[in-house]
């Protein structure tokens, strides 16, 4: 006879419902929902303790989430990924993945997807997508998949890989450890690899072709054209244009850049191109052609001087007022570099100005007029004092450089913790938080620039998580529902058994935690196989399945929690796409799981 629960259980059932539908409502913001549930565990474990402990107990388990070791691990991950970003270490991935979107976007997204799930079988899911996630990023930023439609479904195919092998996480292990412990015979890596295959074929394609649908689109429109700066690009010595034509690299150009005046012949060194086209294109050009967008003398000392101050080469847009002493002067005569240490790599002229007389000198070069928007490059407070003293108007906020001369530096550090952390030498949150502190020593990411990284709503929602998973497992709550689970599966078929395991056991992992559902999860199915009279393995199995197929909340995994900020998700697009994934993979899981064991 199943007992009622104790009324600490009650309330935590309630708790976590009603979370789930201040979230699923979206009427409050993550973050208050967040708050409002550790405060009320608090207050209520204050006034109603747990038995055998005291009021200052219960304030301990409310706020143990702002402590807890997944916090820090989440936080140092996504510094670490910042690292990566701001030093554009992950650039060449990203022009590789971007070539093969630009070549077909389902085919990238296909390609990403089957990647993402055999790295993660061997390899931790969480350093799987960390690498991961900052490539995607950059790719939004290139004009491949939104963030918004492909991180979800990456984060979903790297925990499908991770479920395959008895090494692809933590909680696996956790689950195969306990089984030994009851009896069971230890599993191979690869033991049930093949019935995880089976599902993953036919999840693949929901992945593929029906998530990023479900998912919205979190870039910003431009609301007006982007604008098109003139710049002359001089050829170096060690330019890619050097003694050669210039229709034979055009074409690993950006498709925005375009050429005026193009010299015959073969290129030589100090020639100069009127070049054309968006601020993004301009620098992807000069990166790609090695070619200098201003004097190189004063770029060499503005990167010298970054380097003395360790200050980061910033990019504004300014536009030129009727004030300015710059009206009628052209780049060479205004004296720019030399007064302030600012180079001008472009010049944008609206067409109400263009055809002008008098635009061009003698020498060929655009005379400055009121209106025009200049884009600067140069330290900060250079970049400062030079609008202030020559009457510009600063249209874009300063957007910095990568500091690539780092780039090798944090991609060092981020293989190195995810290395240590594959191979089980250290534990993933060691490995983590080294390599965050790295990251700042070396200067790969600066203090004063930690906001960026990191996001107040994902660590709220850890902490609520954590508060969330502990008060359902110490009231009592977790025990009693695997209870009722098993005195009505008596009077179900295998498959059905297996099924409702799976599921139960996804419940607890989606509002618990991994850890949780596994150590609740794999006794109550040892015990109910011995009732049932049925082999142990395929429900010790169905446990474990069930604690992977985390994907219907935010809270479920950390994973989900480090895609939440860059994919600008909320809880109904877990859900929305979560739940036909999780109902997909326990039917297959469950059918599989039947013909491979014979039930």
């Amino acid at each position: 006879m199943i007992g009622v629960p104790s009324y600490h259980a009650i309330a935590a059932m309630v708790i976590t419902v009603a979370m789930f539908i201040a979230f699923a409502r979206g009427r409050m913001s993550v973050e208050i929902i967040s708050l409002l549930t550790i405060a009320v565990i608090a207050v209520g474990l204050y006034f109603f303790p747990l038995p055998d402990t005291q009021p200052i107990d219960g304030l301990s388990l409310a706020f143990s989430g702002f402590g807890h070791y997944a916090l820090i691990t989440i936080c140092a991950l996504m510094i670490m990924g910042r690292g990566l970003v701001v030093t554009g270490a992950l650039e060449p991935a990203a022009r590789f993945l971007e070539r093969i979107f630009k070549f077909n976007r389902q085919l990238g997204l296909l390609v990403s997807l089957l990647v993402a799930m055999l790295l993660s079988m061997g390899v931790n899911d969480t350093p799987v997508l960390v690498l991961l996630l900052p490539i995607f990023v950059q790719l939004a930023a290139r004009g491949a998949m939104a963030a918004s439609k492909t991180l979800i479904p990456l984060n979903a195919a790297v925990l499908i890989g991770g479920m395959a092998t008895t090494i692809g996480t933590s909680t696996n292990i956790l689950v195969v450890s306990i089984a030994v412990d009851l009896g069971m015979p230890e599993m191979g890596v690869f033991h049930y690899t093949p019935i995880v295959l089976v599902a993953a074929i036919v999840a693949l394609p929901y992945l593929w072709l029906v998530m990023p649908r479900l998912l919205g689109d979190n870039r910003t429109e431009n609301l007006h054209e982007l604008r098109r700066f003139e710049t002359r690009l001089r050829v170096t010595e060690d330019s890619i244009l050097n003694g050669r034509e210039l229709s034979e690299v055009v074409a690993r150009l950006p498709a925005d850049i375009e050429f005026d005046d193009v010299p015959l012949g073969l290129l030589r060194p100090n020639q100069r191109l009127r070049m054309t086209g968006t601020h993004e294109a301009i620098e992807e050009a000069s990166r790609i052609l090695r070619g200098d967008a201003a004097p190189s003398w004063v770029l060499d000392r503005i990167r010298r001087r970054s380097s003395e101050t360790r200050t980061d080469i910033a990019v504004v847009e300014m536009t030129v007022t009727a004030d300015s002493r710059l009206i009628g002067r052209t780049l060479p005569s205004s004296g720019i570099a030399d007064l302030y240490g600012v180079a001008v790599i472009g010049i944008h002229r609206p067409k109400r100005l263009v055809g002008k007389k008098d635009d061009f000198s003698e020498g060929g070069n655009l005379r400055i007029a009121e209106g025009d928007v200049l884009l600067v490059l140069g330290l900060p407070d250079d970049l400062q004092l030079f609008a202030r003293s020559d009457s510009l108007l600063t249209l874009e906020g300063m957007r910095e450089l990568p500091r690539r001369s780092k780039a090798v530096l944090a991609a060092a550090i981020m293989v190195g913790s995810v290395g240590f952390a594959s191979v089980g030498l250290i534990p993933i949150a060691i490995s983590a938080l080294a390599g965050s502190i790295l990251m700042f020593v070396t200067g790969c990411v600066k203090f004063d620039r930690v906001g960026r990284a990191l996001s107040g709503k994902v660590i709220v929602l850890v902490a609520a998580s954590i508060a969330i998973g502990r008060i359902v497992l110490e009231s009592g709550a977790a025990n009693w529902l695997g209870s009722v689970l098993a005195g009505g599966l008596q009077y179900l078929s295998p498959a059905a058994v297996l099924a409702a395991i799976m599921l139960f056991v996804t419940f607890l992992t989606n509002f618990a935690s991994n850890a949780t559902a596994a150590t609740v999860g794999t006794p109550i199915a040892f015990a109910i196989a011995a009732q049932l009279g049925l082999p142990p393995e395929p429900l010790i199995l169905a446990v474990l399945f069930g604690c992977n197929l985390c994907y219907a909340t935010p809270i479920a995994y950390q994973t989900n929690m480090l895609i939440m900020a860059e994919g600008s998700y909320e809880f109904k697009d877990y859900v929305r796409t979560g739940v036909p994934l999780v109902l997909i993979m326990v039917t297959m899981l469950s059918l599989a799981l039947v013909v491979t064991y014979g039930l």
